[in-house]
């Protein structure tokens, strides 16, 4: 069996080396053609825990990389699907295009498989149409399924193998076929189910821990107002058995949880009033973040912005991954009040060009700022708490205990 994964991302590659470190043939295809000769001279294109071992794995099992298409018996189309922000809609275009490439080149009887993240009717209202459009019959000369990630940067390893998947197929004959590869690697239970129900399963997940998050940032506006404790007050109510009210923070990053409701609030805008609300609510943390420097500032008379430090840009602890961050949304929203020299560290991003005034060096960033925004809390900071002493902190994680700590 052989198997052509197309996308090389935070998705497609993990699942394409997990694939051949467990005996499946793999070829990794993206258009990317700097990303292919990266892979090929044997260098990992992201941090990750456990990657290069796994990376080195995968290429001594024979995986290939490359940027164009070939034959095979299953294709694992792992592209990005950004949403319009105006409409709030899904764009396509980065799944159809990917299938239009591999009916290119598939033999009759392939199975495409979709694990990109979704909306509901993805697959009935943009990849069935362009396949009958190009003369192929679907259960016939290509079979389709839908079989949607559910890994997270910083424990991708781990989750690939013990995380449950599921399955949506037309056929369960199909779906037992996708079954056998993915339980190459994968220990947990494998659901089998039809396509519509996979791909609705997928963002109500994300989309219920939006809404759990937005309920814990909403409380923080709430306590802000009348000078309450949030986090005691959520440290004492979730002593409660049945209550389980998860920590506020600065936003909401990511390419899941932020983005995936957007989906529901597109398709269902006249139902999904809650999941909009949620939405907005988490959305609009970097401007309660940006409110909160903004009092810190004026309490001590600290009128110049770059002055401020924000410690962190990526969407998550340990971690590179920036995409949707609460930061870069932080900044944006800077831009937009004409504040500007803000300045940058994070020890996870090596590219230090990835945003202005961003920091090589811990020390020289904490000599140039006197207020240090926390922002994610990587284990860095953890263990160089110490060096934020005589600063005045804004911590969006609760994670300091130091004198002049301000919490949101």
């Amino acid at each position: 069996m052989k198997v052509c994964v197309v996308g090389l991302g935070y998705i497609g590659l993990p699942t394409a080396m997990m694939m051949a470190a467990h005996g499946v043939e793999v070829i990794g295809v993206d258009y990317n053609k700097d990303l292919v000769k990266t892979l090929n001279e044997g260098k990992m294109t992201f941090e990750e825990e456990g990657i290069d071992n796994l990376f080195k794995t995968a290429v001594n099992k024979g995986i290939k990389f490359s940027t164009e298409g070939v034959s095979a018996d299953i294709y694992v189309v792992a592209v990005p699907t950004p949403y319009d922000k105006n409409s709030k809609k899904i764009d396509p275009s980065y799944v159809v295009n990917a299938v239009k490439d591999v009916m290119k080149v598939c033999p009759k009887g392939a199975i495409v498989v979709v694990e990109s993240t979704i909306s509901p009717g993805t697959m009935d209202r943009y990849v069935r149409p362009v396949i009958e459009e190009n003369g192929f019959i679907i259960g016939e000369d290509i079979h389709i399924a839908h079989a949607p990630e559910r890994i997270i940067p910083g424990n991708m390893i781990y989750e690939l193998q013990h995380n449950s998947r599921t399955i949506g197929a037309d056929e369960p004959g199909i779906g037992e076929k996708i079954k056998e590869v993915y339980s190459s690697f994968c220990q947990s239970e494998i659901v089998i189910t039809d396509i519509r129900t996979a791909e609705m399963t997928k963002v109500v997940e994300n989309t219920f821990r939006d809404i759990n998050i937005a309920f814990a940032n909403e409380l923080t506006k709430i306590c802000r107002q009348d000078n309450m404790d949030v986090y005691e007050i959520i440290r004492i109510a979730n002593k409660h058995p049945r209550v389980n009210i998860l920590q506020p923070g600065p936003g909401v990053g990511g390419h899941c949880i932020s983005v995936d409701p957007w989906f529901l609030v597109g398709d269902y805008p006249n139902l999904a009033l809650l999941i909009h609300e949620a939405r907005k609510i988490n959305d609009s943390m970097p401007e309660f973040v940006l409110g909160r420097i903004s009092e810190i500032m004026e309490e001590h008379n600290i009128n110049d912005a770059s002055r401020v430090g924000l410690y962190g840009l990526t969407y998550k602890e340990d971690v590179d991954d920036i995409r949707e961050s609460p930061t870069l949304q932080l900044l944006e929203n800077m831009k937009r009040h004409l504040a500007s020299g803000v300045k940058i560290f994070d020890p996870m991003v090596k590219n230090k060009n990835t945003v202005p005034n961003m920091y090589e060096s811990f020390d020289e960033f904490l000599n140039d700022v006197d207020i240090v925004v926390i922002m994610v809390s990587h284990t860095h900071i953890k263990e160089n708490m110490d060096k934020l002493k005589g600063k005045y902190i804004l911590d969006t994680k609760n994670i300091c205990n130091l004198d002049n700590t301000y919490r949101l």
